[in-house]
């Protein structure tokens, strides 16, 4: 059954695919995630009576921090979350990560093609310095699936990966420069004239404390200044989920077809936005199977159609969590 309902997942081509699988993920859930189940019944009777996406229950993703959020017996992988000093981070038990693979394999591949015709770049101090990074370990896979010697990780190491940069400019190879906020400021400021034109250069959000919060429309307005490209791509995603959502510019999200945000009313949980009004994101995130798929975040946002957000940053007095996460 559950191969089955994982074929399902990543075969969706439409709306009423997308509802189908969710409803089944959701009933798979709640028999499966115990957690979950004691959330869903202060909202619900039976899960027979839920229809619909908006009558799913939405798990606030702070129930990570503090319960083992997982709909199996097995663990293959425990991600932690960055969050800050003082903080009890995230925890999200992965029992496949085959699946987690298959994942952001065939997502990365759906926006930008084979890594194979990558070099590519890591620029991921904060996250390299600890333990149960997601965020490494999809960059890492990544790195490794690109087989090109290259390729690899920087940490504080700006003058090498200026270096190498130019290395690569030189013998014309396509290059996706992946780095966190800070530390893609941190080498605009220290090389203000970085001619990065032949790069592609996504950001992950995320000032990890080391610099103050700024917007992420302020960020790529310095970075395409700072490196002379048209766009900053961004990838958004977070500890508790296994899929991520990409920006090829302009802070316009897309998602694969197994994800999908609902825009919640920010004065009532328990009703929605119309398009292109704030509130706070809901994710439905599919892949994430035998965790919770249904997650209510802190981070605020617009759907602007077609499956299209904006990311606006977070709710007030809410962690300053994980990766991509920008301050109003």
């Amino acid at each position: 059954m559950m191969k089955s309902l994982e074929d399902h997942i990543f075969a969706i081509n439409s709306t009423e695919d997308f509802v189908e699988v969710s409803l089944e993920v959701f009933r798979f859930q709640y028999y499966h995630c115990k957690v979950y189940q004691r959330f869903c019944d202060f909202f619900i009777n039976t899960p027979t009576e839920v229809t619909s996406l908006k009558q799913i229950p939405f798990l606030p993703i702070e129930f990570f921090k503090k319960q083992r959020v997982i709909a199996s017996n097995i663990v293959e992988k425990t991600f932690l979350s960055s969050g800050t000093t003082g903080q009890k981070p995230s925890q999200h038990f992965v029992s496949d990560l085959a699946l987690y693979e298959k994942n952001f394999l065939s997502t990365f591949e759906q926006f930008y093609g084979d890594p194979k015709d990558y070099v590519i770049l890591a620029l991921l101090p904060s996250y390299l310095e600890r333990e149960g990074s997601s965020l490494i370990y999809m960059v890492n896979d990544l790195i490794k699936k690109s087989r090109n010697k290259e390729s690899g990780f920087y940490l504080h190491n700006l003058n090498e990966l200026v270096q190498q940069l130019d290395h690569l400019k030189k013998k014309n190879k396509k290059v996706l420069l992946i780095g966190v906020s800070f530390a893609l400021l941190d080498l605009a400021e220290a090389f203000p004239n970085l001619d990065l034109s032949h790069c592609l250069i996504m950001e992950t959000g995320g000032m990890k404390g080391r610099r103050k919060e700024i917007t992420r429309q302020e960020l790529h307005t310095i970075l395409t200044d700072a490196f002379n490209v048209k766009n900053i791509h961004s990838e958004y995603g977070m500890t508790e989920l296994l899929s991520q959502a990409y920006s090829q510019g302009n802070g316009i999200f897309k998602c694969p077809k197994h994800l999908r945000f609902l825009i919640r009313d920010p004065e009532d949980a328990l009703n929605y936005q119309q398009n292109n009004k704030t509130g706070g994101i809901n994710v439905i995130d599919l892949a994430n199977l035998y965790s919770c798929s249904f997650i209510a975040t802190q981070d605020l946002g617009k759907n602007l159609g077609n499956n299209s957000y904006e990311i606006l940053g977070r709710f007030d007095q809410s962690d300053v969590r994980g990766c991509n996460l920008m301050a109003l």
